[in-house]
């Protein structure tokens, strides 16, 4: 990437007290926006960098925008941003834009046509699966573009049927949910996801993966997430013993292995994203453990999710 364009906050770092910080420990770049010439502002007092740029914020105007570790489209998703989010943009070059998610601070890149400087607060999410945004309050028009679940809009005007968007177009009415009411089971999200295809880095019912899965039903149901399995395993929910019988497992465990992780749906049944079936599946734990066991390693931990929405829908 070349040097970011006039307005993007950033500022170059003096010469000598930059170059003698040593950073404490490494910083992902995952989640820390630092690259070898550039580095969020926010990170000055930890990371020595060229230049520090404080980011402008930027609002994503796509269905589902992959976000890349490289400004390459040949190469695989790192995740995805959906339509509303919020993302602060350190750097933009040849039609890429440098970003960290405001959701779960991920950075990576995006096109920089996928966002807009007009920014317009959510006021609801998309509660059902996927909907359709329509030119007019009427299904048999061709529809504008889709959105996936929890994807952010602002209601202008809410309707019995169809509610207009602040942006234009129309939503129906009963896909939307108020922006802080949330569902009750994030078990029951993933269930509904059942026979969407797997895609690595995905984050819709379009394609989907293991902990986009896991991240985007606990979304929906008002518990944050990070990203990525090994970001999982240690934040979310309490470690529990691993049972060699399985036994005393409940409703919405989560189940770990080296780079993959399932949620339980009771005591018995799994539901993943994953590359054996290409699909979000339901099946048993132990048929599921013992194949990934064979395949590379047996559970690794169980982390069980105590935190819940604290208003529901």
């Amino acid at each position: 990437m070349t040097d970011g364009k006039a307005g993007n906050g950033q500022e170059d770092a003096p010469g000598t007290g930059a170059q003698q910080r040593q950073q404490a420990s490494p910083l992902d770049p995952r989640r820390h926006a630092v690259r070898p010439d550039l580095a969020a502002l926010s990170l000055r007092s930890q990371v020595a960098a060229p230049r520090y740029a404080a980011g402008i914020v930027r609002q994503v105007v796509r269905p589902a925008v992959p976000l890349r570790r490289e400004p390459d489209t040949r190469l695989g998703l790192a995740t995805e941003a959906l339509y509303g989010e919020l993302v602060k943009v350190y750097d933009e070059a040849d039609g890429w834009a440098w970003v960290q998610l405001e959701r779960d601070r991920y950075v990576g890149y995006l096109p920089s046509s996928a966002l807009t400087a007009e920014i317009m607060p959510a006021t609801h999410r998309v509660a059902a699966l996927g909907t359709f945004i329509y030119p007019t309050a009427d299904i048999k028009t061709t529809p504008i573009m889709h959105l996936p679940l929890n994807a952010q809009v602002r209601v202008a005007e809410w309707g019995e049927r169809f509610s207009r968007l602040e942006r234009g177009g129309f939503v129906i009415t009963r896909h939307l949910a108020e922006r802080d009411r949330f569902e009750r089971d994030f078990v029951d999200v993933a269930e509904r996801l059942i026979g969407s295809p797997y895609l690595w880095g995905g984050r819709t019912r379009i394609g989907i993966d293991c902990s986009g899965l896991v991240q985007i039903a606990l979304e929906a149901a008002g518990i944050p997430a990070p990203r990525d399995t090994d970001m999982q395993v240690t934040e979310l929910g309490q470690a529990i013993p691993i049972p060699a019988d399985f036994e005393g497992l409940v409703r919405g465990d989560l189940i770990f292995w080296p780079g993959h992780v399932g949620i339980m749906s009771d005591g018995i049944m799994l539901v993943h994203a994953n590359a054996h079936h290409m699909a979000v599946a339901a099946e048993t734990l132990p048929e599921a453990s013992s194949r990934i066991a064979r395949q590379s390693a047996p559970i690794t931990a169980i982390r069980r999710i105590t935190q819940r929405a604290t208003e529901n829908a």
